[in-house]
């Protein structure tokens, strides 16, 4: 295999900067030790969070994979990046909710983590100058963003990654109250899991504690994110290393 080498700036996130690279299918994906909030109006330097980051969705991707759920995850090439196979993203954040927190506790007045019967899934369209606004099915068809066909193979996937999920976080004793993901389209038109897993992307709870495992630590200033994260991935590490 051709080795793969870095090549030229094509965005800069709010945790993570992407590169081309030798290769026109494969991106150089270097994550940033750095929290944002408020759709990046707050921005913090914070060490080795893109490190914790990049290991702890690593790992994710590679479980997922391994339970028949594809995503664009390649390789682990350092502590701070990974190669990942390169998608024409669809901009919507799919957000699968197992307990209420965040704006479904506010907006529907729910006492928080009371848990749903059956998982909760919404859709926000991609756009920091909008703050991500919520969007259904008919405004996501009228604005072209995607098609009905898609929507429901995005929905099936997240259901099977939630069910995963689950698994992972339970054996760690962790609750998994929410957490959004991101599709993006192959080259042949298939819908294939992308960006990133990780305490960025989801809300956990400690089960015995109650205690925040995710950004709200960064959020409601509750604590020490990197600490926090470091715990997410020693215990995620003991659970894949006991499935080896």
């Amino acid at each position: 295999m051709t080795a793969i080498v870095k090549g030229d700036l094509l965005y800069t996130g709010k945790a993570k900067e992407m590169y081309t690279t030798n290769d026109p299918d494969i991106l150089w994906v270097a994550y940033l030790d750095q929290a944002t909030a408020l759709n990046g109006k707050r921005k913090v330097a914070i060490d080795q969070k893109g490190l914790l980051n990049n290991r702890i969705s690593s790992l994710i991707f590679k479980d997922l994979a391994k339970h028949g759920i594809p995503n664009h995850f390649v390789q682990q090439l350092s502590d701070h990046v990974q190669l990942v196979r390169r998608v024409k993203m669809i901009p919507l954040e799919t957000v699968v909710r197992n307990a209420a927190s965040g704006s479904f506790e506010r907006k529907f007045d729910v006492d928080h983590l009371t848990k749903f019967a059956t998982p909760v899934m919404e859709f926000f369209y991609k756009s920091d100058a909008l703050d991500d606004p919520f969007i259904n099915d008919s405004q996501i068809e009228a604005l072209g963003v995607a098609t009905q066909n898609t929507l429901t193979e995005m929905r099936r996937q997240a259901l099977l990654v939630n069910q995963r999920l689950q698994t992972i976080f339970a054996e760690m004793g962790v609750q998994l109250v929410d957490f959004k993901i991101e599709f993006g389209l192959t080259d042949q038109g298939h819908v294939l899991l992308a960006d990133e897993i990780s305490p960025d992307s989801c809300r956990l709870v400690d089960e015995k504690t109650q205690q925040s495992l995710d950004k709200d630590v960064f959020r409601k200033n509750l604590g020490d994110l990197t600490t926090v994260y470091q715990e997410v991935l020693t215990r995620l590490a003991a659970v894949e290393g006991s499935q080896q």
